[in-house]
């Protein structure tokens, strides 16, 4: 019980100019490479596949059941999806919008499933250049699932502010940290949920939602947490994909935790605190507004307190889970080693400032997305939260 699994989306950039370029035989060959690896290779409990552009790939691991095994699955992937666009002349790049590019020069994939997005949603689906990690946790028990959704959405905003890729937007620094969270937040099936209470609910309001035209099925559900269509898990969709195979492996262990915590709590009898949806989005927008570099809402008193503190809350909940799973040591390091340096997208508006140039932003996070250097440098201090 409680694997985990991780998908990543990444874009497809020109290896010369860095920027945007679609190239559906990457997907092909990345499969092909993927294939000739052997046995499980290209079985479904891990793989490439096409996404809603022609510009990006997304991979996904095996399951696993170690944070190492997640970290070797995440290299292992990463460096094969980069050799494979390295045929046709580009690399990967996971930062979760393009610095520079726009959507107006990509192409819609030529998929079933995309075309009836555009034909549902018109150019919101032609203009979904931003890309996210998403992590699976294992709950064979459908009800328990719902329970710990229902208990775990106020803690989803560290999360997302600890993955916060995209500064940037088609040449602009946009002010927040996870552009892609207000540029995704247009679509009206993405956000945190309300509480559910129970499967056969969440059952009746997606034949609601089908009912009313909105979703072909639960898969389009595009909310920040939501029970899989496909899997027998809790599918968090809330982080930015992120440049550093750390912060991804963070991801999946602050998610593993908070599922294995709540379920605890769900086992004890402990009732759902009433937490209103309003102040779970706002705390959810600051989060993407100001990643680690302000103040950040704390859930447990609804109130501004330092990005730092909030984390350490979320640590001090998860630490007896983490402990007792010798999963602590690591995720406390992994997490010092995000404050510290204030977070992909502070790491990256630094190297905008010492650069002036977004080619040089986006050379950088290629590299770091092929594991070629390290995190470039923040400046001190930057994820100690002002007064702001």
């Amino acid at each position: 019980m409680f694997t985990v699994g991780v998908e990543e989306e990444y874009h497809l950039v020109d290896a010369e100019t860095l920027a945007l370029r679609s190239d559906e035989p990457v997907v092909e060959a990345a499969k092909a490479r993927l294939a000739c690896e052997g046995p499980g290779g290209g079985s479904a409990s891990g793989g490439v596949a096409a996404e809603i552009s022609s510009s990006q790939v997304e991979v996904a691991t095996r399951v696993c059941t170690t944070l190492e095994e997640v970290r070797t699955e995440l290299v292992r992937l990463r460096r094969l999806a980069n050799s494979a666009a390295a045929e046709h002349g580009c690399r990967i790049l996971a930062m979760a919008t393009h610095p520079f590019s726009t959507w107006r020069e990509q192409r819609l994939t030529d998929n079933p499933r995309y075309v009836g997005l555009f034909e549902r949603w018109g150019l919101l689906a032609l203009q979904q250049l931003i890309t996210g990690c998403h992590v699976h946790v294992a709950v064979e028990d459908a009800d328990l699932a719902i329970a710990v959704l229902d208990r775990l959405r106020p803690w989803l905003p560290p999360l997302l502010a600890l993955s916060a890729s995209s500064p940037f937007w088609e040449g602009s620094d946009t002010g927040y940290a996870s552009y892609r969270t207000v540029w995704w937040d247009r679509w009206p099936i993405t956000g945190p949920p309300e509480p559910l209470g129970s499967r056969a609910a969440f059952d009746e309001l997606v034949r609601t939602m089908v009912a009313c035209g909105a979703v072909d099925d639960s898969s389009h559900l595009y909310w920040d947490v939501r029970p899989s269509h496909r899997f027998p898990t809790l599918e968090f969709r809330i982080a930015d994909v992120c440049p550093s195979v750390d912060d991804a492996v963070l991801q999946a262990a602050l998610a593993r935790s908070l599922t294995r915590t709540f379920a605890k709590q769900v086992q004890q009898g402990r009732p759902v605190v009433p937490d209103r949806i309003e102040l779970v989005r706002l705390a959810r927008w600051r989060a993407a507004r100001y990643g680690l570099s302000k103040n950040l809402v704390d859930p447990l008193e609804w109130e501004l307190r330092p990005a730092a503190e909030v984390v350490a809350s979320l640590l001090a909940l998860l630490r007896p889970d983490l402990e007792e799973h010798r999963e602590w040591e690591e995720v406390e390091a992994l997490t010092s080693r995000i404050l510290r340096g204030g977070g992909a997208a502070a790491r990256y508006r630094a190297v905008m400032a010492r650069t002036g140039d977004l080619v040089a932003v986006t050379a950088a996070a290629v590299a770091e997305t092929a594991g070629e250097s390290s995190a470039p440098a923040a400046p001190a201090g930057s994820a100690q939260g002002g007064r702001g």
